[in-house]
């Protein structure tokens, strides 16, 4: 067999069908992926920003709103200090966008030439020389405690936004943003730096507005038997900050003697139906206890006018938000969902959301240059950006260099912006040029932009030519290293490695050898720097910590990190490494049989499977292509194609009313030898769409074939 298929629960399929409204086959796709829970499934079926999480649920987000407001009320020189790579270089660009709008005196800065990772001494020392007062790091900073202590000393403010993976000991910042920290209750951590800032820029609009830090309770009566059921939810900024509900029975309680007068004193009390609800309370507690209170109903409709006549029940009930959630759903939790709603269609003015749309375009391409897990709001985030573009409103200098990659006017997904563009983006970190990638996105004329463009292209190209070389000159090495590492290790030390490529060349290395790897060159001045990439489960932040002594510093992600240090400790450290190969503990290497989602008959083989693919899309980290396989498809035409040497398979493949051009990379030799035009073959396949000549068609990316028995 040449594909297996995971077993799945009938009953799974048909309550994931019933639930949420989709077809048979997307059910048993999200059985066998394990997305089975309202919670995932809701991001895959849903799009609107409406379901991303509140910034506000960000610890941390408030005071920096508030500092940076009062940065714009005090005149202050506020300094943007970002990362070298595509996350860094978008977060740096969404940031400085939104405090240059709000009329902030704002620069920028990110490592260059042969500066370290993260904020440096001297970026601190020349903004404090430049009466300077407040640095936001972006895409770094969680681990600069000697940068940031300085910063401390010489009376500058610090903010970070980060998402990195936060020390044991952490900087003495003045406020710092990162959904890791221990104590962060942000529902999904693991969003792009971009993302973060992105987060930060949504805060400080909102804030533009009244509701900013108002303090606000929603009140509920409703009957239940013999009594009421009375519940509250405090909430500011659109994050509920406490909840109470009470079950009382008429006439057998005072209301100072219920929870009731603490919880409500000061708060501005929102109410569905004022007239409505004061019967219940007075029925309650008698006609002697005056509440006062708004009725949001009419306020609401403006907005949504759907809802004019609707009962808090009936919002429930046609809730989509709620349909996700688990377990049982108050009329309390359809109010507050509405009254989110409301909030962000009254707010959300038409600059603010072209600013928006802009951003996203930048989040999406930090989401998949980082290989973000493209599960809960980074689907989201991602398809807008996708949406966004493919909408026509590219953003400037992303339109530029899309125009040089021959890509403006296609259908772009995110597989063609991970193979296409982010490589290209990160091109100008990699080489020490990272500033003209900012500069690629805030030049003013087209023509400036046109020109970096080009740059960044070139710097591509040399790149690629410098990956080449390094795998020359540590290949024979590599090779020695996976044997006295124990089979659990590879790692090479080269000072004519170029320190912008050894994180490809540590990635190139998991691919050969499937473990973890480390690449490491020696700078001019005597400081090795490595990076660190891995694989089969293992996380590399405990065996770095473990010798953080021998660092300058470190730090990254579970399975993509990097570190610096001194040429001197270089030694101590492979001795370590070599020791911590004992407690790697490696993931066994999967199967190589191919795990398909689905086996796909002849009647249900046509192309409206494209909706299905475009479902699941964006495909990346977390979320690979859909594969699915088909049995007893006819070869109905076969050529052998490829430029220069043709080692290429173009197929022509009958199953059912359609036929379905095929193509079937390097694989020419097996025509003839393994199958024949006119034999009837089971093919596990990739669906895609193929655009010539204007036209777009379905077509199969073969996987594998082989006779039908």
């Amino acid at each position: 067999m040449i594909c297996t298929k995971k077993e799945i629960a009938p009953e799974m399929v048909r309550e994931i069908c019933t639930r949420f409204s989709c077809d048979a086959l997307t059910a048993s796709i999200f059985a066998r992926r394990n997305v089975t829970t309202g919670p995932d499934i809701q991001y895959f079926l849903e799009d609107d920003l409406r379901y991303l999480h509140s910034p506000f649920l960000l610890s941390g987000m408030e005071d920096a709103v508030d500092r940076i407001l009062a940065a714009r009320e005090e005149g202050e020189r506020v300094l943007i200090f970002g990362d070298r790579d595509v996350d860094g270089i978008t977060s740096t660009t969404v940031l400085y966008r939104c405090l240059k709008d709000m009329g902030i005196e704002v620069s920028w800065r990110i490592p260059s030439g042969e500066d370290t990772y993260g904020l440096s001494l001297k970026a601190v020392e020349e903004f404090a020389a430049n009466y300077g007062s407040l640095i936001i790091t972006v895409d770094c900073g969680i681990s600069n405690n000697v940068e940031i202590d300085r910063a401390v000393e010489l009376g500058i403010d610090v903010i970070i936004t980060d998402h990195h993976n936060p020390p044991e000991n952490l900087p003495n910042a003045t406020i710092i943003i990162d959904p890791k920290l221990p104590e962060d209750e942000y529902p999904f951590p693991f969003i792009s730096g971009c993302a973060v800032a992105f987060k930060l820029a949504s805060a400080l609009r909102f804030a533009q507005n009244e509701l900013y830090k108002q303090e606000l309770c929603l009140l509920d009566v409703r009957p239940v038997n013999e009594a009421y059921i009375i519940d509250c939810i405090k909430m500011v900024n659109m994050t509920e900050r406490a909840r109470l509900s009470e079950i009382i029975t008429p006439g057998m309680v005072r209301i100072e003697d219920t929870r009731l007068m603490q919880f409500l004193r000061g708060q501005q009390i929102l109410v569905w139906d004022a007239d409505l609800q004061k019967k219940q309370l007075a029925k309650i507690f008698g006609n002697g206890i005056e509440f006062n209170m708004m009725d949001l109903r009419p306020e609401i409709a403006t907005e949504i006018p759907s809802v004019r006549t609707a009962s808090l029940l009936r919002i429930k009930e046609s809730s989509k938000l709620l349909r996700y959630r688990e377990g049982n759903q108050s009329e309390m939790d359809g109010f507050f969902n509405i009254f989110i709603t409301y909030i962000q269609k009254k707010t959300a003015t038409p600059d603010n959301q072209k600013k928006t749309q802009a951003d996203l375009q930048l989040v999406m391409l930090a989401a998949l240059a980082d290989i973000m897990p493209l599960h809960n709001e980074n689907r989201i985030l991602v398809r807008q950006g996708l949406a966004a573009l493919n909408g026509g409103e590219v953003i400037p200098g992303l339109r530029e260099l899309l125009a040089r990659l021959n890509m403006l006017g296609k259908r772009i997904t995110s597989t063609d912006i991970s193979w296409n563009v982010v490589p290209v983006l990160n091109a100008a970190g990699r080489l020490g040029r990272s500033e003209l990638a900012v500069e690629l996105f805030l030049s003013e004329t087209s023509q400036q932009r046109d020109t970096i463009a080009e740059q960044i292209i070139q710097l591509n190209k040399d790149r690629r030519q410098l990956g080449t070389d390094a795998w020359g000159y540590v290949e024979k090495q590599a090779y020695e290293s996976f044997e006295n590492y124990n089979k659990k290790l590879v790692v090479v030390v080269e000072p004519r490695i170029h320190r912008g490529i050894s994180g490809i060349l540590a990635a190139q290395l998991v691919k050969v050898f499937e473990v973890p790897s480390i690449a490491i060159t020696i700078l001019e001045d005597g400081t090795a720097v490595g990076s660190v990439r891995s694989t089969r489960g293992f996380d590399v932040t405990p065996m770095l910590d473990s010798c953080g002594e021998l660092f300058l510093n470190h730090g990254g992600h579970n399975y993509a990190a990097g570190f610096s240090l001194n040429k001197e400790n270089l030694d101590a450290l492979l001795q370590h490494f070599l020791e911590y190969t004992a407690v790697i503990e490696l993931e066994d290497n999967q199967d190589s049989t191919l795990q398909t989602d689905a086996e796909i008959p002849h009647d249900y083989l046509t192309p409206n499977l494209l909706k299905t693919i475009d479902l699941f899309e964006p495909y990346g980290e977390g979320n690979p292509q859909l594969l699915f396989f088909s049995r007893k498809l006819k070869i109905v035409g076969a050529d052998i194609i490829g430029k220069g040497e043709k080692k290429h398979l173009k197929l022509v493949l009958a199953g059912g009313k359609h036929k379905w051009p095929a193509l079937f990379w390097n694989e020419a030799e097996r025509l003839g030898r393994d199958f024949a035009l006119g034999d009837t073959i089971d093919v596990v396949y990739r669906l895609e769409r193929n655009l010539f000549n204007g036209m777009e068609t379905a077509q199969m990316i073969v996987q594998e074939v082989e006779r039908s028995k």
